[in-house]
């Protein structure tokens, strides 16, 4: 029991650094724009989104919708995606940038697909005119304002979110260094100067304001910080913790009972850490819709194992039962399969995920030490087992 406290104390600490990390940085709304964007973006609701970029946004009675996304800037390009179902495929998007000779760029692309020859430029089923979209480029911040024409009042909309660090040439967009996606609610039409006047103060006065604050917490930052704990809870539990208990089972048994408290504590914190990797890809696909019926396939079947693996804890017959060496087939292979998809599940969720190099180099140098831990390991059991024929203990 004091193994199991211990376990508990542990696991509420990780999760509470875990929760601590993932907040996100917001950027101010209370400064104001450039001189130029004044006259036709005056008045508009203003979000932080996500890292350093800023949503200002406006739509009539007429379904226009004017946009002024701003973020810090040096070169490359930016770009504020519209998708249907929250995947980059068949969306549109607006991306600007600054060109090698000073000169503003904003034009629609369709996202056809993932690789460059994919982006097509002036295609793309936003509706707008072209003399209504201006970039400026302000103190290390760049301003793409746009205006476009919907068919409909935009409520909760697909958006995504992108920037690069090569100049397009001939526009041909290099490939983003990062992105995002989320649902934004575009009906939060409050007026710049009451966030401002929030954002200054630092208090709830009205209910607007707070309506505005948690919007901005929900639908911009939220969704990313989402997906990061997503993958990083599920690789730390089943990617680390729980490949460690294995290896502890199955190669350090002769140091009796070290080995099972062990075996059992790093077990139950990575499933417990895993279960909450868990919930938060549930509240991520609540929130983008993103359609991946593999990964989300394996991941429930992971977990099932996972469970059946808990069970499996406190159904345990005696050493002496009959039952005993079932048991042992049951929770050997059990606990095999729940490793091997789940190493599976990892890679197929960076992939879709869009994760930088580091997620793949940091997982593929991870599973490399684990696997040569066990060649290793597994060498000096049979070793060890072709000297002496005496059978280990079973658990």
């Amino acid at each position: 029991m004091d193994i199991m406290a211990r376990s508990a104390v542990v696991v509420a600490l990780v999760l509470v650094g875990l929760a601590s990390a993932a907040t996100a940085q917001m950027q101010s709304c209370n400064e104001e724009l450039p001189p130029m964007l004044v006259g036709n973006y005056t008045g508009l609701a203003c979000q932080p989104i996500w890292n350093n970029f800023v949503l200002r946004y406006h739509q009539d009675k007429n379904n226009v919708l004017r946009v002024v996304l701003s973020t810090m800037y040096s070169t490359g390009w930016v770009g504020m995606g519209f998708s249907r179902d929250g995947l980059m495929i068949g969306s549109s998007a607006m991306v600007g940038w600054m060109g090698k000779k000073g000169l503003p760029h904003i034009r629609q692309f369709s996202l056809r697909g993932k690789t460059s020859s994919k982006v097509v430029v002036d295609r793309g089923f936003l509706v707008s005119n072209d003399h209504d979209h201006t970039v400026v480029v302000q103190q290390a911040k760049i301003y793409l304002a746009f205006q476009l024409k919907f068919s409909y009042r935009l409520t909760n909309q697909h958006i995504i979110l992108a920037f690069g660090p090569g100049i397009p040439t001939k526009n041909k967009l290099s490939k983003h260094q990062d992105k995002t996606s989320f649902t934004f609610d575009f009906t939060t039409a409050y007026s710049l100067s009451s966030v401002q006047s929030f954002c200054n103060t630092s208090s709830v006065k009205s209910v607007e304001g707070s309506t505005i604050w948690s919007k901005a917490v929900a639908d911009g930052s939220f969704p990313y910080g989402l997906r990061r704990a997503h993958g990083a809870l599920n690789l730390f539990a089943w990617g680390i913790l729980m490949p460690i208990g294995a290896i502890v089972a199955r190669y350090f048994r002769r140091m009796d009972p070290l080995w099972f408290y062990l075996h059992v504590s790093l077990q139950f914190v990575g499933f417990i850490i895993g279960l909450a990797g868990v919930v938060a890809g549930v509240a991520l696909y609540n929130k983008i819709q993103a359609d991946i019926p593999a990964h989300r396939g394996l991941g429930i079947f992971v977990l099932f194992l996972g469970i059946l693996q808990i069970l499996a804890f406190f159904l345990r017959p005696n050493t002496d039962s009959k039952y005993r060496k079932y048991w042992n087939w049951y929770h050997h292979w059990a606990g095999r399969l729940a490793l091997f998809f789940a190493s599976v599940n990892i890679v197929l969720g960076i992939h879709v995920g869009g994760g930088h190099d580091s997620w793949k180099i940091g997982y593929g140098f991870n599973l490399a030490i684990i696997l040569l831990a066990v060649i290793a390991l597994e060498f000096m059991l049979w070793t060890r087992w072709s000297k002496n024929s005496t059978p280990t203990p079973t658990y």
